[in-house]
């Protein structure tokens, strides 16, 4: 290991207040700044998402500092998509195998943990309410403006982390200089967060084990449970048009919506109107850009550097991956920070890329296919196959979610199946059918004769 550095992370959100502890504990001394006040002195934003889906690959990160179990003791367990279509009927799809689950957990709950282990630390000094308002990157100088003070503040740390978030001031200024590629594109849809309360008794009013979809083709509705017995719900719709946040003007027209799209979720939502007329509507935007870093000197991380939309539930678990695997490449690090940077950025880039193409198609998947028949059929031949060739076939979901295989072996993998799936499918109208003679012998010609799925060889 090479020599203390007085290290800069800007944000302290989820992946900055992790990254502190993960460094602090190799010995650097971290200053951690934040343009927000300490947020847990005050009530979460009103519309902001409460809630996330954590994964293996945000537990993996979690088990590193010691936090897995504390976390588990608030985060509720998700086994599958419960569906709902119009008419208010349920049907179940579980994510993965007996065992293999999402959790639901607070965003103000967790960050709030994370800054609570950091504060506890020596080597860790936290800074509230100090916006970056200019970065010259050349020398690694930070003008911050102290938000309660209104003066400005200079400091030169000898390494900088951006970690603060898809709109990221850090990688505004990285990105002045030639050479520097940098995209984002935004759907054509915005979210707005709403509220199932608990039942009278406190409990769950919809079954507490499940992300809840309410997929309309056009437009969707997921719901979160959370551990006070209450659910998030998220209405993903589109920012114009016959029905989107555009055309619904008042209470009626919201409350008729309501009713003919989501019969079922009406009555348990009290609040509906006030909170769909308070709560703003976000945006859902794809960054990206490369390089992350600059010289040895900078380099940015999470959402900074790969924001994606949420519909795989792997905003969080990636910036949080990102951390584990720039510190495994520290357990063989020389002390030559821009060789580090370099490397960490060719090693993530590819799969950051992958999961917000992922992400997307996921979107796709919810809001269209899984009221779809064939599709819920699909799922269940993909059970059966994964059963029976556990080497050769790992569901895609799988693959994201309960592994730490790269996201861009998964999204490839990904593509070959549905290839495989489509001269599959036409021969399968019930799950028996997978048993079929010629569903068999054109699954053994495809995945053991030619092996059209490779495995992962690192």
């Amino acid at each position: 290991m090479s020599e203390t550095k007085k290290i800069a992370i800007v944000g302290a959100g989820l992946v900055g207040s992790l990254l502190s502890l993960y460094l602090a504990k190799r010995g650097h001394k971290i200053d951690l700044y934040e343009r927000r006040s300490d947020q847990r002195l005050k009530v979460e934003e009103a519309g902001r998402s409460i809630n996330l889906a954590l994964s293996d690959r945000g537990w993996r990160a979690l088990r590193g500092i010691g936090i897995e179990q504390e976390v588990r003791q608030v985060a509720v367990p998700m086994h599958g998509r419960m569906m709902h279509d119009d008419q208010g009927k349920l049907s179940f799809l579980p994510y993965g195998k007996e065992g293999q689950f999402i959790y639901s957990v607070s965003r103000g709950g967790l960050n709030a943990a994370l800054l609570n282990l950091a504060e506890q630390k020596s080597n860790i000094n936290l800074h509230f309410n100090r916006q970056l308002i200019n970065l010259h990157v050349r020398t690694n100088e930070l003008q911050l403006l102290n938000k309660v003070t209104n003066q400005e503040e200079r400091v030169q740390p000898d390494i900088l982390f951006g970690a603060d978030g898809a709109y990221s001031a850090v990688r505004n200024e990285m990105h002045k200089r030639e050479l520097y590629d940098y995209s984002q594109s935004y759907l054509e849809y915005g979210y707005k967060e709403l509220t199932i309360p608990p039942a009278a008794d406190g409990g769950w009013q919809l079954e507490k084990h499940a992300l809840h979809i309410w997929p309309r083709g056009n437009y969707m509705m997921i719901a979160l449970p959370n551990i006070d017995g209450s659910f998030t719900c998220t209405l993903f719709f589109p920012h114009k048009g016959k029905l989107s946040f555009d055309s619904i003007k008042n209470t009626n027209h919201l409350l008729q919506f309501f009713r003919q799209a989501f019969p079922d979720a009406v009555p348990l939502m009290p609040d509906l109107a006030q909170e769909y007329f308070a709560n703003p509507v976000g945006s859902l935007v794809t960054i990206k850009c490369f390089p992350w870093s600059f010289e040895g000197k900078a380099v940015l991380i999470g959402d900074a550097a790969h924001a994606v939309v949420p519909f795989y539930g792997q905003g969080m678990n990636a910036g949080f991956e990102d951390i584990t695997v720039l510190d495994q490449m520290l357990d063989q690090f020389t002390g030559n920070w821009q060789e580090l940077f370099e490397q960490f950025e060719r090693s993530r880039k590819p799969n950051a890329d992958a999961i917000a193409d992922l992400a997307v198609l996921n979107f796709i998947e919810m809001r269209d296919k899984v009221a779809d028949p064939r599709f819920l059929l699909r799922k269940k031949i993909e059970a059966q196959l994964n059963a029976q060739y556990p080497d050769k076939w790992i569901p895609l979901y799988a693959m994201v979610t309960f592994s730490d295989l790269p996201y861009a072996y998964a999204l490839e993998t990904g593509r070959k199946q549905d290839e495989i799936m489509e001269l599959v499918m036409p021969h399968i109208q019930t799950p028996e059918d997978y048993q079929k003679q010629e569903v068999q012998g054109l699954l053994r010609k495809l995945l053991v004769e030619e092996e059209r799925l490779k495995p992962y060889k690192g």
